[in-house]
């Protein structure tokens, strides 16, 4: 059967990039409010939800038509199947449900899997309501107790900082690097700020750019504490390495400071009292008297790029992640739904929701000020670096809490569903973008596990399921499309970072098949920083796609590689597999903001969408010549750029090396450093090119946002 893909596409041709980076702009900033049906979990490098739907409108649009028409209609699939064998947090999936298709989603991670079930499946809305408030019943009476003030009042928030001894004197020191432990995210409009003193531990109010002040207790506070990056002084003026300090135990933690909810709405800070620390010692006695059964993190921490870093400061295994009284309320609501009856899908997403929770309930989230969300998330860095002054927040949560189980429940579940029913699409009207309804089927898919039982399904449906892509059960020619985004080669490895979640979920049991491994590390893991090992490992996904493909089909991901092997890799892994880059066409990636991106020598804005097709079917690179390879990629590039969109350095960077690469490749070049050599310098002429061209302000036109 042949695909239902054009022999010739927009894609390839025409494909919308500067229009589709406009919208995808505006999604980057809240992808969360515009595509919550992702959203419900976290999942490392999402994908624009907007520009997965351009790239699937463009790859069924013909060549000579107009895929941004194609995108802003609510254009029909006709039931074509579309495999994405990484599909991380389900972007693919929804947005071909979304368009009338059959999704396969695969991925090796089944924390990911988890995710992408709540993004397809449909819930009830008054099941899960009743479900959440049989959970509510069983253990938020106990949870509100254990966060409480003597008077009764709640606690929103408790303040810890990490202690150690001096090496030379034993003296305890208060890792504080500054005693400013509050203060709004716009401080020089609001320049109040609560410090503490970190002698006696007294709070007060005072500035966020104070010079000396005078506690309670009559010690003197300056803005410096004892810790500064990696080391720290003692009171007897003694410096050393914290890590030295720790002599092989995790720190010593002590609470410090409380925010609590006054009856009449305010919140105040309030320092920490016999009563805290008694109620403390409680927790620490109600988790060693857990019943046997309770739902606990279980599994050891595996050395890794992201978790060595925990290692160091030796926490080694899951459980040292919570302190005693967030293991107790943690474990209360955990048991709560994993006791939930049947294996209905809103219990599901009650299972994936507290597993979102824990995001923002550990010892690794700091606090982010007034003014803002509270709780700086532990996956901000996207590595596991221990906090020097956790933030404990109530995980139950009220109505003024931030990252807990009742408040994620409204923002995430409750805003999936609703997306769920209707969705909604990001599109360009003159020099705006609209959220705009009915271009969309709603999200009601029923998720199958096996091919068999999908191919046989009537009305919508899905295939999703915890897989290594490089060997899957479809049968060959099956699949008319393939659209995904492939991991990293290294940076974040998103199976060290999942086994946090994957800690507790074991021990819930989420859907029939949630894996039962104690970690969800995996053979068949693409990621690797031998970029020879990440070639291999791709290279067998790439194989059973062009297996699985039907003759016509198209292959297509975004990629973005700051290393030239990267690029090599993947270009020399796709030739191997059997498949042709038919184009390489730049369009906006994550939020030029994210941490990953912000921290980068170049910090990329754009993702590059490989377009390629099977050798057998006659595909050819389009480029004649490498002087035309180049040509192609600083067009293309010179497009977007002169719309408005921001093209850096590591943009040019990247869509050059790709385009020029991909030509060499078809030409039977071996990619060697040679090659790099040659293709760098390409590089360099381009992006100079595309300086000395740049427009003017008043030339440029303007961004679609």
């Amino acid at each position: 059967m042949i695909s239902r893909v054009p022999a010739g596409t927009s894609l390839e041709s025409a494909f919308p990039a500067a229009m589709l980076s406009a919208v995808g702009t505006k999604e980057s900033w809240r992808k969360e409010v515009h595509r919550p049906a992702t959203s419900t979990h976290k999942w490392w490098a999402k994908r624009l939800g907007t520009v997965f739907r351009g790239i699937i409108a463009s790859a069924v649009t013909a060549a000579d038509e107009d895929a941004a028409v194609a995108y802003q209609s609510p254009l029909d699939l006709a039931g074509a199947v579309v495999l994405d064998p990484f599909s991380g947090s389900g972007v693919t999936g929804v947005e071909v449900l979304k368009l009338g298709g059959r999704p396969v989603c695969f991925d090796i991670n089944p924390v990911a899997t988890l995710v992408e079930r709540q993004a397809m499946q449909p819930w009830s809305f008054e099941d899960l309501a009743t479900a959440y408030e049989v959970v509510e019943r069983a253990c938020r009476e106990e949870v509100d107790r254990l966060h409480r003030t003597e008077d009764g009042r709640a606690v929103l928030y408790y303040f810890w900082v990490a202690t150690v001894e001096c090496p030379e004197c034993a003296d305890k020191v208060r890792l504080f690097d500054s005693p400013v432990f509050s203060r709004n995210a716009y401080p020089k409009r609001v320049p109040r700020a609560q410090i503490v003193c970190p002698e006696c531990l007294a709070v007060k109010t005072s500035r966020y750019d104070f010079e000396s002040e005078t506690c309670p207790n009559g010690h003197e506070i300056t803005q410096r504490g004892a810790a500064r990056g990696q080391s720290a002084t003692c009171s007897q003026g003694h410096a050393f390495k914290v890590l030295r300090a720790l002599d092989d135990s995790i720190p010593v933690y002590e609470m410090y400071a409380k925010m609590v909810a006054n009856r009449d709405g305010s919140k105040v800070y309030e320092s920490i009292t016999d009563w805290d620390r008694d109620l403390y010692d409680e927790c620490v006695e109600l988790l060693a008297g857990l019943p046997a059964d309770a739902v606990l993190p279980a599994g050891d921490l595996a050395p890794g790029n992201n978790t060595d870093q925990a290692l160091k400061w030796n926490f080694r295994q899951w459980r040292d992640f919570f302190n005693a009284r967030q293991m107790v309320s943690l474990s209360l609501i955990a048991t709560a739904i994993r006791d939930l009856p049947g294996l209905a899908p809103e219990r599901e997403a009650l299972a994936a929701l507290f597993s979102g929770t824990l995001e923002f309930n550990n010892l690794f989230t700091s606090f982010k000020g007034e003014g803002t969300g509270a709780v700086r998330h532990m996956f901000s860095h996207h590595i596991l670096k221990p906090e020097r002054t956790p933030l404990e927040a109530h995980p139950w949560g009220t109505p003024q809490s931030s990252g807990s189980f009742s408040t994620l429940f409204k923002s995430r579940l409750q805003r999936a569903h609703e997306y769920k029913v209707k969705p909604a699409d990001l599109v360009a009207r003159g020099s705006a973008v609209e959220r705009v309804t009915g271009l969309a089927q709603s999200l009601a898919a029923t998720v199958f596990d096996s091919w068999e039982a999908f191919a046989r399904a009537e009305g919508q449906a899905a295939y999703v399921a915890t897989k290594n892509s490089a060997d899957t059960d479809l049968p060959d020619g099956s699949v008319d499309l393939v659209v995904t985004d492939p991991p990293y080669m290294d940076n974040v490895y998103y199976a060290e970072l999942a086994d946090f979640f994957h800690a507790w979920l074991q021990g819930m049991r989420p859907h029939g098949g949630y894996a039962k491994t104690t970690t969800t590390r995996a053979p068949g893991e693409v990621q690797n920083a031998d970029p020879a090992e990440f070639g291999k490992a791709i290279e067998a996904v790439w194989a059973e796609c062009a297996r699985v493909l039907k003759p016509g089909g198209i292959l297509a991901f975004t990629f973005h590689q700051a290393r030239i092997t990267g690029w090599i890799q993947v270009i020399e892994s796709l030739r191997r597999a059997g498949f042709v880059v038919t184009a390489v066409q730049p369009v906006k990636g994550e939020m030029t903001t994210s941490v990953v991106k912000a921290g980068a020598r170049e910090p990329s804005n754009l993702d590059s969408v490989v377009v390629c097709r099977r050798a057998v079917d006659g595909a050819t690179n389009p480029n004649r010549t490498l002087d035309e390879a180049r040509e192609t990629a600083r067009n293309e590039l010179a497009r977007l750029r002169d719309a408005g969109v921001e093209v850096g350095a590591g943009d040019i960077r990247s869509v050059v090396r790709g385009t020029v690469l991909a030509n060499l490749a078809s030409a039977g070049r071996d990619l060697d450093d040679e090659v790099a050599e040659i293709v760098d310098e390409f590089v360099t002429e381009t992006i100079d090119e595309l300086a000395s061209t740049a427009p003017t302000t008043q030339d440029r036109e303007p961004a679609l946002f």
